[in-house]
Parts: structure tokens; C-alpha cells; sequence
């Protein structure tokens, strides 16, 4: 339930949607990338078991299926997701992993953006269900 309010106290102490359920939010070259104190909260809410952050710069990603079949599915709909949200990352498809870097080109770092998308990802994989007659 999303709750509106223009309010600055109230919407001040309103927690914040969690990372998957965010819009990515456009950045400009006047933008810093993140900084890890800054990016600390974002990275708790991805998957530690998928996700790390590189240099403080990207995030490297892999998610492992168990063929060609499911890693290529999965592979259509984070380009979906890319097209939607006009964030691409950078896919490499092996048989059975799909593995992903993700920064923002602006800034050459990290954003929230970089996170918000990270999360989608975690939550794609995370309902993603074999087909089973293929």
C-alpha cells in the first residue's frame, strides 16, 4: 500500500519502500557516485550470495540455473527490465549462469539506481520458476 502525504513531518518518519519496490531515479554528470558509507544501507538489501561491490566503483553479479534454457530466460527479462527502466547493464549468458555488472555510466560509479536494479534482479531470480516441459 503506498501511502501519499504532503506532509514534511509525516513523510520525514515514513520508512522507505524497500530497494525492489523504488523507481531508479535519473542521475546528472553533477552526481557523485556513492560512496560505501553511503551505499551501505542499499547493499544490505541485495543478495550477498549474488552480489558484490567492486571496487567501489560497480557491482559484479552472478546468478547460476540449471541450464542454457532457464540462465536465457532469465537473461530476457533483466533486458526487459533494462529497457524499462533505460539502466543497462553489461550480460555475459554461459550455460547455466548469467553473470552481470552494473555502474552508472554518468557518474563511472555507483548510484542508488545501480542498487534499486540489483534488487529487481534479486527479486526476478528469486520468482523465477524452471519450465518444467522444456
Amino acid at each position: 500500500m503506498r501511502i501519499f502525504t504532503s506532509d514534511p513531518v509525516v513523510a520525514q518518519h515514513m520508512p522507505e519502500p524497500a530497494l525492489a519496490e523504488q523507481e531508479c531515479e535519473a542521475c546528472t554528470t553533477e552526481d557523485d557516485p556513492l560512496e560505501p558509507e553511503e551505499y551501505a544501507d542499499y547493499r544490505a538489501e541485495i543478495r550477498d550470495d549474488v552480489w558484490t561491490v567492486v571496487d567501489d566503483h560497480h557491482l559484479e553479479g552472478t546468478y547460476t540455473f540449471a541450464d542454457f534454457r532457464d540462465a536465457l530466460e532469465f537473461t530476457d527479462e533483466v533486458g526487459e527490465l533494462a529497457e524499462a527502466e533505460w539502466h543497462h547493464p553489461a550480460i555475459e549468458l554461459e550455460w547455466g549462469e548469467v553473470m552481470i555488472e552494473l555502474w552508472t555510466h554518468k557518474l563511472d560509479g555507483l548510484h542508488k539506481t545501480d542498487f534499486v536494479m540489483a534488487a529487481r534482479m534479486d527479486r526476478i531470480y528469486d520468482d523465477y520458476e524452471p519450465d518444467e516441459g522444456a
